[in-house]
């Protein structure tokens, strides 16, 4: 019983100095993530515009939002986004694994090469593509001239304008790719010599050995794409602003425009939450459909 009392002070004395050295974190965690969340959440119910003290009005925040024509737009040009930034992320992201496992002596500077984009600032990307797709002097229209086509007015142009920012994003697909490599590299490579050894040709191969056994790193692409792609902002907002006609106004910049232009900090409030929600709703679409689908190698 001593023995039992000696560990258990022990313990509590640990406790305490591992508190002691986490209290840092925790009072940051605490004054900057904790209290703006529960903020945010009692300004979503009511008119504040930060100069006058907030005046309870319930839920005539979220009556407000299916009566915005500006909400239903950057909604729907929101979930645009995410419809084809995560499916052709993902393309283009496995491909580049796919090439970048390949046993080639110059492998590693190519792998560079392909990464290093995805770290470039997002101000400085945007505006090498500004450039890139300028309807008349930008490489992609001379690139096509070249062969006889009229390239479109691209991010002038309603119908090309997300599509633009679509095929922009893309330029930081080496992220994705290192997740895939490494995800590829675990695969052992008796699977494959057993499979080739039955028969199997590659594209059998790829089926039914590697896009299985890469499942996990899938699922953890969707999730983290998903909820980046309904967070959007930095493109559309330094290359087009919205425009043209709000084609590219993606929801997080609608809401900014809320806080920090109108400082209408209770709708832009009640907007946040909406998007937390529907993210939330995604995102648990994603874990549930996963069980058909997300495959762990040695489990039982």
């Amino acid at each position: 019983m001593p023995d039992a009392m000696k560990m258990t002070k022990k313990t509590r004395k640990n406790l305490k100095i591992g508190l002691l050295f986490a209290l840092p974190w925790l009072i940051g965690f605490a004054v900057f993530t904790v209290y703006p969340i529960i903020a945010s959440f009692y300004f979503s119910f009511t008119e504040y515009h930060v100069t006058t003290p907030p005046q309870w009005i319930g839920l005539e925040n979220y009556h407000k939002l299916f009566n915005d024509i500006l909400f239903t737009k950057s909604l729907t040009n929101t979930l645009y986004y995410v419809a084809g930034l995560v499916p052709l992320g993902l393309l283009v992201g496995l491909i580049l694994a796919v090439l970048l496992v390949q046993p080639l002596k110059e492998i590693v500077i190519y792998r560079s090469m392909i990464y290093l984009p995805s770290i470039v600032p997002a101000f400085a990307f945007a505006t090498v593509g500004l450039w890139f797709f300028n309807p008349y002097l930008g490489f992609v229209n001379s690139f096509l001239s070249l062969f006889g086509i009229e390239g479109p007015m691209w991010l002038s142009d309603e119908k090309w304008a997300k599509i633009t920012i679509i095929l922009l994003s893309q330029w930081g697909a080496g992220g994705t790719a290192l997740i895939y490599m490494a995800a590829l590299k675990d695969i052992p490579k008796e699977l494959y010599e057993a499979a080739a050894l039955d028969g199997a040709t590659r594209w059998q191969m790829f089926r039914k050995i590697t896009l299985p056994l890469i499942s996990p790193a899938t699922l953890f692409y969707l999730i983290t794409s998903s909820l980046a792609a309904f967070q959007i902002f930095d493109l559309p907002q330094i290359m087009t602003g919205g425009g043209p006609a709000n084609s590219t106004l993606s929801y997080v910049m609608y809401l900014y425009r809320h806080a920090f232009t109108y400082v209408n900090m209770g709708y832009a409030s009640a907007m946040a939450w909406f998007l937390f929600l529907l993210a939330l709703f995604v995102t648990f679409i994603i874990f549930k459909t996963s069980k058909r689908w997300v495959f762990y190698y040695g489990s039982k």
